[in-house]
């Protein structure tokens, strides 16, 4: 999620498309948020592991 992120970054930092931009930030960051959840050892979508 988090690779999904940069790679929406990139595409909406040259095209020039904010809603893009937009969009890469927030799957970034919720990719953050998941993995740090799967780390610290919490069950995320009924999953032990997030990958």
């Amino acid at each position: 999620m988090i690779i999904l992120g940069v790679i929406l970054l990139i595409i909406g930092f040259v095209t020039g498309a904010a809603i893009i931009w937009t969009i890469g930030i927030i799957v970034v960051i919720a990719g953050a948020i998941l993995a740090l959840l799967g780390m610290a050892g919490h069950s995320v979508g009924g999953r032990r592991h997030y990958y």
